[in-house]
């Protein structure tokens, strides 16, 4: 591998367990990345999601920094829309200064969410349209010289929290670019765009006080296994977990349920989401790594490990690290 190597967490809360669990489970996870030399692990913001546990993003991220020592922590990312960007500022400009240099704030300007949930989080349906300028007067806030006369950003003003632009389509890389801010592409579950997004990206990008020149993290899922018959078991849990999350409408389903609605159709849809995924032993893991690296054209690139419990990922980001070369922050 010639490019770094990070984790996203989605935090999932495995059946039969709690959320207390869950958190544990993230712990470890982080701790096994941090061992095994990956750059940073992010949490992404979902809400309305009994399976995953990363809702309360920052208070997340400050639990797992307090449990590890060195490996970077962050976002991946806030949906501003969602929030005032003072309350961001504020939240993130504590984390870091408590924990200092560790911590990224990516950016996102998706719901996270149903309309329901948006209503209950008070959103704003055209809050999407302002992201751009809220972008820019989180960043003010941040280095210490706020857009809001008046206003500060306290005690975010003047800490070091880099700034990501996550994406899954072209506004987002043309944003990153105009800003000369990093760009996360979330090609571990909305692919399409990947390769037209990174090459906007870098052919318009503007440098900037944080960037000199343009920097792409792409997202991947990694089913590792100490076999290919084993990852090929946790992919067809994935597969039918993921099935039921999307298109079951809150119904409880048997297995055999499961495959009936991955049958109908949903199952393309799924594996049109993972079209990406590196699985196998890690000898499978690191050529396909290395072949998505070069497709999409990234500097870094954020494993998804997906497997169905959280010994199970833990196992895979081991066992990635075991043949390929991640480089440490």
């Amino acid at each position: 591998m010639t490019v770094p190597l990070s984790v996203l967490d989605l935090a999932p809360v495995d059946e039969g367990t709690s959320v207390g669990e869950s958190v544990a489970g993230s712990v470890a996870l982080a701790q096994a990345a941090e061992r095994a030399g990956y750059r940073r692990v992010w949490y992404a913001e979902h809400h309305n999601m009994p399976m995953i546990a990363s809702s309360a993003t920052s208070v997340l991220i400050a639990h797992v920094a307090a449990h590890t020592s060195t490996i970077r922590l962050g976002a991946g990312g806030v949906m501003l829309p969602n929030h005032a960007p003072l309350t961001i500022a504020e939240q993130f400009g504590t984390l870091a200064a408590v924990h200092p240099g560790r911590i990224d704030l990516g950016l996102g300007r998706a719901p996270g969410s149903d309309q329901a949930t948006m209503y209950a989080l008070r959103r704003d349906p055209s809050s999407a349209d302002t992201f751009p300028r809220d972008v820019q007067e989180l960043q003010g806030y941040l280095t210490g010289r706020s857009l809001v006369q008046g206003v500060h950003g306290v005690p975010a003003g003047g800490v070091d929290v880099p700034l990501w632009i996550l994406g899954s389509s072209l506004f987002g890389a043309q944003l990153a670019a105009a800003l000369g801010l990093p760009y996360a592409f979330a090609s571990h579950f909305s692919p399409q765009a990947l390769e037209a997004a990174v090459a906007t990206y870098r052919r318009d990008f503007q440098p900037s006080e944080q960037l000199d020149e343009p920097y792409v993290v792409a997202g991947v899922n990694v089913l590792a296994a100490d076999s290919r018959e084993e990852a090929e078991h946790h992919r067809a849990v994935v597969r039918r977990a993921r099935a039921l999350a999307f298109f079951a409408r809150g119904r409880t389903l048997t297995d055999a349920e499961a495959d009936l609605l991955l049958e109908s159709g949903a199952g393309a849809q799924v594996d049109s989401m993972m079209v990406h995924t590196a699985i196998g032993t890690p000898e499978d893991v690191r050529e396909q790594l290395d072949a998505f690296a070069r497709l999409a054209d990234a500097d870094e690139l954020i494993t998804a490990h997906s497997a169905p419990t959280a010994a199970d990922r833990v196992r895979s980001v081991q066992l990635t690290a075991s043949a390929v070369a991640a480089v440490p922050a």
